[in-house]
C-alpha cells in the first residue's frame, strides 16, 4: 500500500467535511502509514489525564485528535484560495509541488 501523503508538516489546509467543516488551520503532524495529518485547532478531543507523580496535575484536556489526510485541501500562499496539488520538475532537476490553480511553486 502507497503511503504517500499529498499535505506536508507546515502546510495551512481547510477541512472538507465533518464537523469542524471550513476550519482552516496549520498541519502539526502526518502519519503516513494511516494517512492521517493533525491540524492545528480542529478535531478536539477531551482527555481525561491522571497525575503520575505528586507533583503532576490531572484534569480534562483538550488536544488534535488525528483526522483523515483526504478530509483537508491544502490552500496556496499566492491566491489564498484552497487548491489540489500538482507535481513538476523544475530546471535544476528537482521536484516540486506546485498549486494547480495559479501554477506558484510551493517552497519543500
Amino acid at each position: 500500500m502507497r503511503t504517500n501523503v499529498h499535505i506536508k508538516k507546515g502546510d495551512n489546509v481547510i477541512v472538507l467535511s465533518g464537523e469542524d467543516k471550513g476550519k482552516k488551520g496549520k498541519v502539526l503532524s502526518v502519519i503516513p502509514e494511516e494517512r492521517k495529518v493533525i491540524v492545528e485547532g480542529v478535531n478536539m478531543v477531551s482527555k481525561h489525564k491522571k497525575a503520575r507523580k505528586q507533583t503532576d496535575t490531572s484534569g480534562i484536556i483538550k488536544q488534535e485528535a488525528p483526522l483523515y489526510a483526504s478530509k483537508v485541501m491544502h490552500i496556496c500562499n499566492k491566491c489564498g484560495k484552497p487548491t489540489r496539488i500538482g507535481h513538476k520538475l523544475l530546471a535544476d532537476g528537482k521536484k516540486a509541488r506546485i498549486c494547480k490553480n495559479c501554477l506558484e511553486v510551493f517552497e519543500n
